[in-house]
């Protein structure tokens, strides 16, 4: 195994999350923002559906990434465009990311609470499938703490489903993580691992591709909203 691989296996072992550096080059950032296209509001979900990001979700270049930390073959299930500009800046609280998008509500065992986002049916899976889950933050632009790049609290992907209360006690014992990042560079992360942004302070836009990788079929009934 290439140090650079196992260092990363490391890191998201331990912390919840790693940067991985110069994953796209300026070219091909330019041509995915042409083919990501503008944006009304903070972002759009279902990216899936626009060919280009669907092969690059698809890429070797990515699965490769992915694979060495899921179970099983990983498959892309869901992609949104974030972009955070002077005309849309918004705060992120602390937060986990406990729900999946799918087609339809259909009642299920363990999966639970629904809700709703943007007309798409979204709902909390068992913790043991969102640990069979990694996400993928492509940076569009160089992200740090003026342009409201990504803070998170390490380790916390270990502490399970966490409530409000819970959250609030965390945070007072374990010192906060900036994710400065380049454009082209990519954070991988773990989706229970708590994570926030502030509002940005400077002009300068902070886009982001966010891929969602799952290495695990839905049950029965269920479906996942996009599927590249």
């Amino acid at each position: 195994m290439p140090r650079a691989t196992g260092n990363i296996i490391a890191s998201i072992e331990r912390d919840g999350f790693a940067l991985v550096p110069g994953v796209l080059n300026a070219g091909e950032v330019e041509t995915l923002l042409a083919a990501l296209g503008p944006v009304d509001g903070a972002g759009r979900r279902g990216m899936l559906r626009v060919p280009a990001v669907a092969a690059l979700a698809q890429s070797e270049r990515l699965l490769a990434l992915v694979r060495p930390h899921l179970p099983a073959e990983p498959r892309p299930v869901r992609a949104i465009y974030f972009s955070k500009t002077p005309e849309a800046n918004w705060l992120v609280a602390w937060h986990q990311d406990l729900t999946i998008a799918v087609r339809e509500r259909v009642d299920v065992p363990d999966f639970g609470p629904w809700s709703e986002k943007d007309g798409i049916p979204h709902v909390q899976p068992p913790v043991q499938l969102l640990e069979q889950m990694l996400t993928v933050r492509l940076h569009l632009d160089h992200a740090a703490e003026t342009n409201g790049a990504l803070r998170v609290l390490p380790g916390s992907h270990r502490l399970g489903r966490l409530a409000q209360q819970q959250i609030e006690a965390y945070r007072t014992q374990q010192p906060e993580q900036l994710c400065s990042a380049a454009a082209g560079d990519a954070l991988l992360m773990r989706p229970l691992i708590l994570h926030a942004s502030r509002r940005a302070t400077s002009p300068r836009p902070r886009r982001i591709l966010h891929l969602e990788y799952a290495s695990f079929a839905l049950p029965d009934g269920l479906s996942w909203h996009e599927d590249a």
